[in-house]
C-alpha cells in the first residue's frame, strides 16, 4: 500500500507514512494524549491523507486504538486505503455536475421553449380578444342595424297609418261641416231657425272634435322633440277637481253620471297642474266615449304614503284581453271600437305624461263590463 518493505519500516517511526505537517507533529500529538489523556485522534477513526515511500500522497480512513501490554501502552492502528473509493466519489462528482450542467441547459432550453409558447400564446390570446372585439362589434353593429331598421320599419307603419288616419279623422268632420253649411244656408226662413241650430251645433261638434284631434297630433310631436317638461306648482286640488267637472260635463251622454270621490286628507298639493288636468281629462273622455247612456263613470283620489293615486271606473265596453298589451302602443285601436270617433295616440300621451312626472299607469278591464285605470305619481316637495 504505501511502497514500503517490512524492513523499511521495522523500527521505523509511524510518521514517514504520513506528510507534512503531520509529519512534524506526531510525536507531540501523542505526547500530548499521554499527559491529558484527551483524545482527538486515538479511538476515533477519520479519514486523513497518507504519504507513499515515492512521496505519493493518498487518501486513507485511520483508526488507531490503544491497549496496554505488559504495563507499556501500545498503539495499533488500522487503514483502509479510500483510493477507489474518492475516485469513485469523483467520478460521482463528475457525473453530478456533468448532469446538473445538463439539467441546467435543458431547463434554459426549456424555458426558452416555454417562453417562445407564452409568447405564442400571448399573441394567439391577443388576437382571440381582437377578433371577439371585432365580432362583438359585427355583432353590435348588426343588433344596430336591425333595431334601425325595426326603427324604420315601425316609423313607415306609423306614417302610414297617420296618413290614413289624418285622412279619415279630417274628412269625417269636415264632411259635416260642409254639409251643414249647405243645409243653413238653404234654411232661409225665419220659421227654419231650430233646424238652423241643429246643424251649427253639428258644425261646432265637428269643430271641436278637430280640435281634438289636432291638439293629440302636436301633444305627440312635442313629446317627440322633448319640448315638454314637467314643472311642479302648488295648487287647490278642491278647484282643479270643479274645472275637470265642469270640462267634462258636456261630454257626458244622456243619463250618464260623473261621480268623483276625494279622500285627499290635503287641499293644496304640488305637482304640474296641467300635464295632470290633460291626463284626467283624456281618462274621463274616454270612459264617457267608450260607455252607453245611463251609466256611471267613477273617479276617486286619495293620497298613498307620498303619492297622489287617481282612479277612473267606467261600466263601458272593456278591452278585449288578448289586446290589451297594445294598449299604449301609438296609434293602436282595440278591434271593438273602430265605429267610435278616435285617434288612437290619447293613451300613449297619456302615459308619457305619467311618465315625465315619475309616475306610472295601471289598468284594469272585461271586455263588455268595463276598465279601470289607475294613475300614481308621487308628489313633488
Amino acid at each position: 500500500m504505501f511502497g514500503y518493505t517490512e524492513d523499511d519500516l521495522i523500527g521505523s517511526n509511524v510518521s514517514v507514512l504520513m506528510p507534512s505537517p503531520d509529519k512534524e507533529n506526531h510525536d507531540r500529538y501523542i505526547n500530548n494524549y499521554l499527559s491529558s489523556k484527551q483524545a482527538k485522534i486515538i479511538g476515533i477513526g477519520r479519514e486523513v491523507t497518507a504519504r507513499k515511500k515515492d512521496g505519493t500522497l493518498f487518501p486513507i480512513r485511520l483508526a488507531v486504538s490503544e491497549f496496554i501490554l505488559n504495563g507499556k501502552t501500545t498503539f495499533t492502528g488500522i487503514i483502509h486505503d479510500l483510493t477507489e473509493v474518492k475516485q469513485a466519489e469523483a467520478r460521482i462528482k463528475k457525473l453530478n455536475e456533468e448532469l446538473e450542467q445538463k439539467v441546467n441547459t435543458r431547463t434554459e432550453e426549456l424555458a426558452r421553449t416555454i417562453n417562445k409558447l407564452l409568447k405564442s400564446n400571448k399573441q394567439l390570446e391577443h388576437e382571440i380578444i381582437e377578433r371577439k372585439a371585432v365580432e362583438a362589434a359585427l355583432r353590435k353593429s348588426e343588433r344596430d342595424l336591425m333595431k334601425a331598421f325595426e326603427k324604420e320599419k315601425e316609423l313607415n307603419a306609423m306614417k302610414t297609418r297617420f296618413v290614413s288616419l289624418a285622412s279619415h279623422e279630417f274628412r269625417t268632420p269636415l264632411s259635416t261641416i260642409l254639409s251643414s253649411a249647405d243645409l243653413v244656408e238653404a234654411y232661409t226662413d225665419a220659421t227654419q231657425q231650430d233646424k238652423r241650430l241643429k246643424h251649427t251645433q253639428r258644425i261646432k261638434s265637428a269643430v271641436n272634435n278637430l280640435n281634438t284631434i289636432l291638439n293629440d297630433f302636436l301633444s305627440l310631436s312635442r313629446l317627440d322633440e322633448k319640448k315638454v317638461e314637467a314643472k311642479p306648482v302648488e295648487f287647490s286640488f278642491n278647484e282643479f277637481k270643479a274645472e275637470i267637472v265642469d270640462q267634462t260635463q258636456g261630454l257626458l251622454k244622456p243619463g250618464q253620471k260623473l261621480h268623483h270621490v276625494d279622500d285627499l286628507e290635503t287641499e293644496h298639493i304640488c305637482l304640474d297642474k296641467q300635464l295632470l288636468k290633460n291626463i284626467l281629462l283624456n281618462l274621463l273622455s274616454n270612459a264617457i266615449k267608450y260607455s252607453d247612456e245611463n251609466k256611471t263613470i267613477a273617479c276617486r283620489s286619495y293620497l298613498e304614503n307620498d303619492d297622489l293615486v287617481i282612479e277612473v271606473k267606467d261600466e263601458g265596453i272593456g278591452i278585449p284581453k288578448e289586446e290589451q298589451k297594445h294598449l299604449f302602443t301609438r296609434f293602436f285601436r282595440a278591434k271593438n271600437v273602430e265605429n267610435i270617433k278616435g285617434t288612437g295616440l290619447g293613451l300613449n300621451i297619456v302615459r308619457n305624461y305619467v311618465e315625465l312626472m315619475d309616475g306610472k299607469i295601471n289598468f284594469t278591464s272585461e271586455e263588455g263590463k268595463g276598465s279601470t285605470f289607475i294613475v300614481t305619481i308621487p308628489l313633488a316637495e
